[in-house]
């Protein structure tokens, strides 16, 4: 307590010097919870948004199926197992056919992934109820960003041209009869969404599959024979990669500001250390021992954290709650990235996150002023009363 009370009074006669440092510590606390909040809500959105919307509780991929390698589609595909069928027809999990096509929206061509999926399916968020459009017309699906890029809506016809699975050609006219949104782009981008049965019919590849997403309520196996289950530990595997890339270039600015600080509060023992000599002196003349006042010093610096965590809650806890409410605008062109993200971003701050930050910035700035204070146990008693240097 009496060291408290001595680096508090210190600190206390420091004046501006002090009112600096704990300005820009708390700055570092706040930007260092913003910054990782804001990554871990961008994180927690895109998982929610992908299971909703694409990958359920996990897939079954066709053994020759890659989605990063479009020749593969030529053979990605194959009768579904008896137990995948049966789940399917209940629906537990939701079969979809993948092969590439050719769309012709105002005389342009453009290449396109043409997927097929049950209309009843209730796997995924997809509104695949429009699919169940009356008459001859093939419906057809589309998503926000196709339909902006190929200048299409509700209501239009297009041409579309496939190979079935003997290599044959062959094209017919769609009908848009639905254009839904998401912050999803993989399944958006360049891909066209009709029945399944349809797909199979024009394809020849009758009871096949690319892909079959589980549902929240599967439960069947996960391993068959020709089939490979994907986990969410494999499906969310490039979203991580992508927002721990993210992260480290972010964490670079707080660094810099938490860097700053430290030194400042480095530079601000040594100062006092020169100037407090005498003061050194007496406390170990008087029966304090060198550790005592390495402590003293110690401390004394540490509680610049103390402080910066107190100011910084004044002013952070209040922006932290409001844009935690409100979240973050993302801009426009985000999505090109291939990943999930809304329109809003909303931070997510945990416990261990707000722990995390005190305990780093507090750690930190103990050792930076310990370092200096180290010298003081090399200090003749004597001489620093004098005011000697050592």
């Amino acid at each position: 307590m009496i060291a408290l009370k001595l680096a508090y009074r210190n600190l206390v006669g420091a004046g501006l010097r002090t009112f600096l440092i704990v300005v820009v510590l708390s700055v570092a606390y706040f930007l260092i919870i913003f910054m990782n909040g804001l990554y871990q809500g961008w994180d927690r959105e895109a998982r929610f948004e992908m299971i909703a919307w694409e990958i359920g509780q996990g897939q079954w991929w066709q053994e020759n199926y890659d989605p990063y390698d479009p020749v593969t589609l030529t053979d990605a595909h194959a009768p579904l197992p008896a137990e995948l069928a049966m789940a399917a027809g209940s629906g537990e999990v939701a079969p979809i056919l993948l092969t590439q096509a050719t769309l012709y929206p105002e005389g342009r061509m453009m290449g396109i992934m043409l997927k097929g999926i049950d209309a009843r399916q209730r796997v995924i968020n997809l509104p695949t109820g429009l699919l169940e459009a009356p008459g001859d017309e093939i419906p057809a699906l589309i998503g926000g960003r196709m339909a902006a890029s190929t200048r299409l809506a509700e209501g239009d016809r297009v041409v579309i041209r496939w190979r079935d699975v003997n290599g044959t050609f062959d094209a017919t006219e769609i009908l848009i009869t639905g254009v839904f949104s998401t912050s999803v782009p993989a399944i958006d981008v360049g891909q066209v969404w009709i029945p399944l049965e349809l797909l199979r019919e024009m394809t020849g590849m009758q009871g096949e599959a690319t892909l079959v997403v589980k549902g929240n309520e599967a439960s069947v196996p996960e391993k068959y024979s020709g089939w490979e289950f994907q986990g969410h530990e494999v499906l969310f595997a490039e979203l991580e990669e992508m927002i721990k890339t993210k992260s480290v270039g972010g964490s670079m600015f707080y660094l810099i500001m938490l860097a700053l600080a430290l030194l400042a509060v480095f530079d601000t023992q040594v100062l006092s250390i020169f100037r407090r000599q005498r003061e050194i002196g007496t406390y170990i003349s008087m029966g304090m021992t060198r550790r005592q006042v390495v402590g003293l010093f110690t401390v004394e610096g540490a509680m610049h954290a103390i402080l910066a965590l107190v100011v910084g809650a004044i002013y952070g806890v209040p922006l932290l709650l409001y844009v935690g409410s409100k979240g973050i605008g993302m801009p426009e062109g985000t999505d090109s990235f291939g990943m999930a993200a809304a329109e809003r971003i909303m931070p997510y701050y945990s416990a261990a996150l707000i722990a995390g930050s005190m305990i780093l910035v507090m750690i930190a700035t103990t050792i930076v002023s310990y370092l200096p204070s180290r010298k003081i146990a090399k200090m003749n008693p004597n001489d620093a009363i004098r005011g000697r240097i050592q």
